[in-house]
């Protein structure tokens, strides 16, 4: 590869340049301040900067979020401490969710076969009732099927089926969920 050809091609983050700095130096600070132990704020200020978010919704300290503008969360959503959301794509998170302490969710990848390391986006989706547990990652273009659990440490390259367990490297899985 060669990245001193690298582009970002027809990609774009999706807003303004003003509001991508604004972002990056009050609102991105703000929600991730460990300091700052009230969700509630946290909730404020992603919507202030175009994050669509219901009622009841905890967000913990150390989280964050590369655009809030392509975020989506449902009601009744924790988000642990440290967990990124690097939403280069829209990412989508039903009613009822956890996300546990220092989950990553990644919408973006790169071609390795491609000369200049072309940028490949894709969006994630979370279902309602779903749990994704602490330090899991799940990559782009994943559906975590409605009340599907990723256990400790999982990782999903692939959409996870509904009421299904998942665990390890690459996620597999192991048993359905009972309700």
């Amino acid at each position: 590869m060669r990245l001193d050809q690298y582009t970002l091609g027809s990609y774009a983050p999706g807003a303004p340049r003003w509001k991508q700095i604004l972002w990056y130096f009050l609102g991105s600070s703000l929600t991730q301040n460990r300091w700052l132990p009230i969700s509630a704020v946290k909730v404020c200020t992603l919507r202030w900067f175009g994050a669509r978010i219901g009622q009841k919704v905890r967000i913990k300290p150390g989280v964050r979020v590369k655009f809030p503008w392509r975020l989506t969360i449902g009601d009744y959503v924790w988000i642990g401490e440290d967990t990124w959301i690097d939403n280069l794509a829209p990412v989508t998170i039903e009613n009822h969710v956890c996300l546990s302490q220092g989950v990553y969710l990644c919408t973006g990848n790169h071609d390795w076969n491609h000369l200049d390391f072309k940028l490949i986006p894709a969006p994630i989706h979370i279902q309602e009732n779903s749990w994704i547990a602490a330090k899991s990652v799940i990559g782009p273009g994943v559906i975590v099927g409605r009340g599907a659990v990723l256990t400790l440490g999982g990782v999903a390259g692939k959409s996870l089926e509904p009421m299904t367990i998942y665990s390890g490297n690459p996620a597999q899985p192991i048993k359905q969920r009972k309700l």
